[in-house]
């Protein structure tokens, strides 16, 4: 399903200059309430900062963001979105939410409710399990 979701995300916002990742990276700037940095932005999205790094020098190149001087860090510049990045991430939140009004037609708030509830489960149960345990507690085979 993530990778549906990906594939259908580059569809979508492909003809703005963007892809999936792009739009997530100026979604984090816009809904930051301030400038943020690179590591910053990794951090508040889970990915790792050199990940980061790659899509906003990419998308300084294509005029999507730009970067200002940090005064509380002589090296970690800001990244701020630009008229450009503005304009690609309004239009790209504009089709995403007619795309979503459609893929959710007829479907009940019981439903999401339900799915919701399950989903939020799973990441509690994630968030406090100990894979490397259950690794650990299996028998090893030999000679496969």
């Amino acid at each position: 399903m993530n990778g549906d979701l990906l594939a259908a995300g580059d569809a979508l916002v492909g003809d703005l200059g963007l892809t999936s990742a792009r739009w997530q990276v100026l979604g984090a700037i816009a809904l930051s309430p301030v400038p943020l940095p690179v590591a910053h932005i990794a951090r508040n999205m889970g990915l790792t900062r050199q990940a980061v790094q790659r899509l906003v020098d990419d998308m300084r190149a294509d005029g999507f963001v730009r970067l200002e001087p940090n005064p509380h860090h002589r090296r970690a510049m800001l990244v701020l979105a630009t008229e450009r990045g503005d304009t690609a991430y309004r239009a790209a939140i504009a089709r995403q939410e007619r795309w979503a009004d459609a893929l959710t037609a007829g479907l009940s708030a019981e439903a999401f409710e339900a799915a919701s509830a399950l989903l939020c489960e799973m990441q509690r149960r994630i968030e406090g399990s100990d894979p490397a345990a259950v690794i650990e507690a299996q028998p090893q085979t030999q000679g496969a």
